[in-house]
């Protein structure tokens, strides 16, 4: 294949201002080597990206561990190289950048597994084995060349008609490598290209060999597609492409609609992708966004008809939230606060529509309030987001309903300051107060204190909670040994 040398520059001047590329450039002619940024650096430049990828690919043909070493050695602060040495390549972490040297390479595949064979190879060799078109271009570094631009494979041509195709025969590609079909679903998704249609013919065909690749690198791809500015782009993209169903089962169960006696419900898996890009649009907290593409997941379990009421999903915020951590553990994410925070919103996000109702008491709000801590801003964007009505008076009327629950949060948030509240009487005060070792007793007085609190029969006032729990206390036989309100009235 004849390499496509374009002299006039056709990107912007400013993917060459990094000075680290001017010190590449030196340590290049140093060598007496080639050396070349390719890859997502290039390709964001060139589309002139607002956040464009600082991981940067150097390609030199010949030394690439030694090439890397010598550039650290001329930076400040000089960064730690770490070498690969099985693969030939070296990275090293300076600023905002991670940059990889490799050696230019072909690589070749076996059937059961997505780790190449390596040899050396040429920068034509690099750009052939790379996965798409549009990351396959090449700027020059040595200074004999600098700044030549290289696209053997129309890259350029692809990124202006915005579609993804890869450099080779693309079976062959997802065949070796199956990551590279949600690369790209994810590509299609954050660029808002189209994905060619042998490309996705060739997706279609090959899905199935996405089992042979770990799910920590699966889910890396899922959290870029969920960081999209319309992440249903991606989930759509999966459906067709059959990958959704094997990377992601309890959401392919979401998909389709039933009906019977002339009452159809609507399609989940449609529902929640809206939800998902409505949530888009108001944060870039990625687990919030999980809570949103999780908020429905247990309706398939739970759908039932009954005569006279439709299509009901009873319980599938309880279900859904026991759910969470099966799905969260099979996809290899983090088993932390993060998940159950996911958890508490999903069991949670039908609770705020109970107080769009003029009757709805204070008590209901404080136990919301309560349970949800201080993510009750986020569970009411979720809900808020939940709303995928096509009448505009009916999301209006929502939205609006919406807003005076949060107005009612707010107003007993003031009042009674219940958010994440502890019980203002402690099991020590207890035991101090009746004498007792730790026992069943004190969890049913903090109980009784806490319920007390919520329900409005106390404020959430420490004198008015240490009486209550005596008079409680009283119901239960037990006797006050030391009272706390005459020998520590400091502390009452």
């Amino acid at each position: 294949m004849e390499k496509k040398h374009i002299p006039v520059f056709p990107y912007p001047e400013h993917c060459l201002n990094l000075p680290l590329f001017r010190i590449i450039s030196k340590v290049s002619k140093q060598f007496n080597v080639p050396a070349y940024v390719v890859g997502g650096f290039v390709r964001d430049c060139v589309l002139k990206r607002d956040n464009p990828s600082m991981d940067i690919d150097i390609v030199v043909v010949g030394k690439g561990i030694e090439m890397a070493r010598e550039t650290a050695r001329k930076l400040t602060p000089r960064p730690k190289v770490s070498i690969f040495r099985n693969f030939g390549t070296a990275m090293f972490r300076y600023k905002n950048m991670e940059v990889d040297f490799v050696g230019a390479r072909k690589e070749s595949y076996r059937k059961d597994s997505r780790k190449p064979v390596v040899e050396d190879g040429s920068l034509e060799d690099d750009q052939k084995r790379r996965d798409f078109t549009i990351n396959a271009m090449a700027i020059a570094l040595h200074p004999a060349s600098y700044g030549q631009f290289i696209d053997p494979f129309n890259g350029m041509n692809d990124l202006q008609n915005k579609i993804v195709r890869t450099p080779l025969d693309p079976n062959i590609t997802f065949s070796d490598d199956p990551l590279r079909m949600l690369r790209a679903i994810r590509f299609a998704t954050q660029l808002h290209f189209r994905i060619a249609p042998d490309v996705f013919d060739a997706m279609k065909q090959n899905h199935e060999r996405i089992r042979i690749v770990s799910m920590e690198r699966i889910v890396i791809e899922l959290n870029k597609i969920m960081m999209s500015n319309k992440p249903s782009t991606g989930f759509l993209l999966l459906d067709q492409s059959g990958l959704l169903k094997d990377i992601f089962p309890e959401l392919d169960a979401m998909k389709g609609v039933e009906t019977r006696n002339n009452v159809q419900h609507k399609d989940v898996f449609l529902h929640t992708i809206q939800v998902l890009d409505n949530i888009s649009r108001k944060t870039d907290n990625l687990w919030l966004r999980w809570a949103a593409l999780l908020h429905d997941i247990a309706k398939p379990a739970t759908k039932k008809f009954i005569q006279g009421q439709g299509w009901t999903f009873h319980g599938h915020e309880y279900l859904g939230s026991k759910m969470v951590p099966k799905i969260f553990r099979r996809l290899k994410l983090p088993m932390n606060e993060k998940m159950k925070y996911v958890q508490k919103l999903v069991a949670l996000h039908l609770r705020p529509i109970a107080l769009t109702t003029n009757e709805v008491t204070d008590s209901a709000v404080r136990r919301l309030l309560f349970e949800a801590g201080n993510d009750i801003d986020d569970l009411m964007t979720l809900c808020e987001a939940d709303i995928t009505s096509k009448n505009e008076k009916k999301v209006r009327q929502h939205l609006e309903n919406f807003q005076l629950v949060r107005e009612k949060l707010k107003t007993i948030e003031e009042k009674d300051a219940v958010r994440n509240f502890q019980p203002p009487v402690t099991g020590q005060d207890i035991m101090k107060t009746f004498g007792i070792p730790p026992s069943r007793k004190i969890g049913i007085l903090k109980d009784a204190i806490k319920e007390a609190i919520l329900e409005g029969t106390i404020r959430n006032d420490r004198k008015e909670a240490y009486l209550y729990m005596i008079e409680q206390a009283e119901k239960l036989g037990m006797e006050v040994k030391n009272n706390l309100l005459e020998k520590d009235k400091d502390t009452i």
